[in-house]
């Protein structure tokens, strides 16, 4: 069975492509202008009013399909986020305590070496006579 974002998402560019193929389809307002001089648009398959209504009603309901996915999806992003940022980390409590430890337990101390006698880590140069 298909996961529940899988199937708002396959609705969402099936409701995206929708819009954007209306869209294209229909005329703009200034294309009405010419039916008046006889451009043949008188003719219509979707009866008196022609395709505008049809296709604007069509349109705006995938642009409201289009609205619903959209928030959907991101209903779904915010669950999946919240889940998957408590997965394998520490109550912030505990990192609380673990912060107040003094920083000085953790850093090495290095022990001091006296020297052993006069004796000098540079060494000397020889001597010239």
């Amino acid at each position: 069975m298909l996961e529940t974002e899988t199937i708002v998402i396959v609705f969402h560019l099936l409701a995206a492509l929708g819009v954007i193929a209306l869209v294209l389809i229909q005329q703009g307002k200034g294309a009405e202008a010419g039916a008046s001089f006889g451009s043949g648009a008188s003719a219509t398959v979707f009866g008196s009013q022609g395709s505008s209504t049809f296709l604007s009603r069509v349109t705006a309901i995938l642009a409201t399909a289009f609205f619903l996915t959209s928030l959907g999806l991101g209903f779904l992003a915010k669950e999946k986020a919240d889940s998957l940022s408590k997965v394998g980390l520490p109550d912030p409590a505990a990192l609380e305590v673990q912060q107040k430890k003094p920083a000085a337990e953790d850093v090495p101390v290095l022990e001091e070496r006296k020297p052993a006698g006069d004796a000098v880590d540079v060494p000397q140069a020889p001597e010239q006579k």
